[in-house]
């Protein structure tokens, strides 16, 4: 799977994450702007990530992959502070898939 797929997959997982009835935790409205956060950042690359040249995805998508894996730990935070672990696993799963993302650019 290439740079890209993978990228588009991610993005994928976090809207599909972002459109699930969160659970009912003390800070779920920043729990919800965090994951919209993320869902922008990353869609907002997606479009253009097939485009960017072997040689420039390093730079292009390291910020924003960065960025997404900061939001997406506070999120967990979050969720493990009201021990919602079901989905606090599953935040951490996508940020795994940030950090493959990021070892492969």
């Amino acid at each position: 799977m290439t740079i890209s797929e993978r990228f588009r997959e991610l993005s994928r997982d976090v809207r599909q994450l972002a459109a699930t009835e969160p659970p009912v935790v003390a800070g779920v409205e920043r729990l919800q702007r965090l994951l919209q956060q993320v869902v922008q950042l990353l869609a907002e690359e997606a479009e253009r990530v097939g485009d960017i040249p072997q040689y420039k995805l390093e730079q292009e998508l390291t910020p924003v992959l960065l960025k997404a894996h900061n939001r997406l730990d506070q999120a967990r935070l979050i969720l493990e502070q009201a021990e919602e672990t079901a989905a606090a696993q599953r935040i951490w799963e996508l940020e795994q898939a940030i950090y493959r993302l990021l070892n492969s650019l």
